[in-house]
């Protein structure tokens, strides 16, 4: 049923949920295994310094990240292709899903900024309507 799967993984607790039930898909329908991670600029970049700092702060992060990404695949003789992305959220997914021809997109509910989401609208619902695949949102 499915061949290529993506799952999001941005450190939040539900991505790794969404993780394990990606990674039992991917076993079940022999699909290939794909993580994006998204590095985004900030909102509204105050200098070009800003925008620096948080790029610095973000390779710390993801890559704590995508090291127990790495390991749980592992453990579970899982091949997983792991993708870092500069841009804004849900416009790089959407643009990765259509380049690389994704049959489902497996997110966690709710990301690292719960309170954001609840005020500005959330990224979960926006990937939901924009996505050009089936999407499976874990809870």
């Amino acid at each position: 049923m499915f061949k290529k799967i993506l799952i999001g993984i941005d450190g939040s607790e539900n991505a790794y949920k969404a993780l394990f039930e990606a990674i039992e898909l991917a076993d079940k329908y022999g699909a290939e295994l794909h993580s994006i991670t998204v590095e985004e600029v900030p909102k509204y970049p105050g200098t070009i310094g800003e925008i620096i700092e948080e790029k610095e702060a973000a390779n710390g992060k993801f890559s704590e990240v995508l090291g127990k990404t790495k390991k749980i695949a592992d453990e579970r003789a899982m091949t997983l292709s792991s993708h870092v992305i500069i841009g804004h959220e849900i416009k790089t997914i959407i643009e990765f899903i259509r380049e690389h021809n994704f049959d489902l997109l497996v997110i966690g509910f709710m990301g690292r900024s719960a309170l954001y989401e609840r005020i500005m609208g959330s990224t979960c619902q926006s990937l939901v309507r924009l996505a050009p695949c089936s999407v499976l949102v874990v809870k």
